[in-house]
C-alpha cells in the first residue's frame, strides 16, 4: 500500500513538471496558433542558466530567479525575430522554422557550456524526507515541486479569469483582428504571451535540474510528452493542461512501476520485464488514442 502511495506521488510530481511545460505550449498554440517545436529548448535554457547560477552562488532560489527571466527574454527575442513572421504562414513553415531553432539552441548550449552534462544538488533546505504516513518517507524536494506546480496553476487561473490582461489574451485568441481594432497592441500581447510560456518552460527546467542531468538536447524527450498532454487535455486550455499532465504523469509512472510485477504472473521474469517495458512506454499513447476516440478535441477544449 505504501509503495502505491509513493508511486502516486511520483506520478503527481512528474505530471506537475509536464504541466509547467504544457501550460506554456498550450498558451502559445491555443492563442497564437503557432506550432513551436522549440519549446523544449527554453526548458533546456532554464535548466542550464539555473544550474550555472546555483553552482556559482550556492543559492537555488537565485538559480530560479535567473532562469525565469533568461527563458522569458530568449522566448520574446525568438518571437520578435522569427515567429512574428510565421503567424500567417502554413503550419509546415512553422514546424521547419522551429525545428531549426532546436538545432540552433542545442549547438549554442554546447558552445557555451560544453558537451559534458551539468549536475545540480538538491538545496540543503529541501534535502531529506518528510514522513507523510507511518512508514512512508517522501523526498522534500519532490513535494516542493508539487507545491510549485499547484501555485503556478492557481496564479494562471487568477490571471486568465480575474485580470484585464487575461481578458485581452482570451479575446485575442478568439478574434485577433477585432481586439486589435479596439486599440490593443496585439503584437506586444503576443510577445508577452510567448514570454510567459517560455518562462514556465524555464521554470520546469530548473526544477527538474536536481532530479535529471542538465545536458544539450534534454528538451526533446519531454517535448514529445508535452504534445501528448495538450492533445489529451485540449489545445489552448489551461484546465486541459492540468488534467492531461496529471493523467500522463500517473499512467506513465504507475505503468513503469507495476506492470513488470503483474506480467510476472503470466510470463517468466525476462519476458515479463521486456513486455512490461514495451507496454509501459506505449501506455500514454494508448491513453491518448482512447481519449481522442471518446473526445476528439480533448478533455477540455478551449473553445468548446
Amino acid at each position: 500500500m505504501l509503495l502505491v502511495v509513493e508511486q502516486l506521488l511520483n506520478g503527481l510530481q512528474f505530471g506537475i513538471t509536464l504541466f509547467l511545460m504544457s501550460a506554456g505550449l498550450t498558451l502559445v498554440f491555443g492563442i497564437m496558433q503557432v506550432i513551436n517545436l522549440a519549446h523544449g529548448s527554453f526548458y533546456m535554457i532554464g535548466a542550464y542558466v539555473g544550474a550555472t547560477v546555483t553552482v556559482y552562488t550556492g543559492s537555488f532560489l537565485l538559480g530560479i530567479a535567473a532562469a525565469l527571466p533568461a527563458s522569458a527574454v530568449c522566448g520574446m527575442v525568438v518571437e520578435i525575430i522569427v515567429l512574428r513572421k510565421l503567424y500567417n504562414r502554413e503550419h509546415l513553415d512553422q514546424v521547419l522554422a522551429t525545428f531549426g531553432l532546436i538545432m540552433f539552441f542545442n549547438e549554442l548550449t554546447r558552445i557555451i557550456w560544453g558537451r559534458q552534462p551539468l549536475f545540480m544538488d538538491v538545496p540543503p533546505w529541501l534535502s531529506g524526507n518528510i514522513e507523510l504516513l507511518p512508514g512512508l518517507f517522501y523526498p522534500t524536494y519532490r513535494l516542493a515541486v508539487i507545491g510549485v506546480g499547484i501555485l503556478v496553476a492557481l496564479v494562471l487561473w487568477l490571471i486568465f479569469s480575474r485580470t484585464r490582461i487575461g481578458m485581452q489574451i482570451r479575446a485575442g485568441a478568439s478574434n485577433r483582428d477585432m481586439i486589435g481594432a479596439l486599440g490593443v497592441n496585439i503584437k506586444l500581447l503576443y510577445t508577452l504571451v510567448f514570454g510567459m510560456g517560455t518562462a514556465l518552460a524555464g521554470l520546469a527546467g530548473v526544477m527538474a535540474g536536481p532530479i535529471l542531468a542538465v545536458e544539450s538536447g534534454m528538451g526533446e524527450s519531454i517535448l514529445i510528452l508535452t504534445f501528448v498532454v495538450i492533445v489529451i487535455g485540449g489545445i489552448g486550455s489551461i484546465r486541459g493542461a492540468v488534467a492531461g499532465a496529471l493523467l500522463v504523469g500517473l499512467v506513465d509512472t504507475m505503468g513503469r512501476a507495476f506492470l513488470p510485477a503483474l506480467f510476472r504472473f503470466l510470463f517468466d521474469s525476462a519476458t515479463a520485464d521486456s513486455a512490461a517495458a514495451s507496454l509501459s512506454s506505449m501506455a500514454i499513447y494508448i491513453l491518448m488514442a482512447a481519449i481522442l476516440v471518446w473526445k476528439p478535441k480533448g478533455l477540455f477544449p478551449a473553445h468548446s
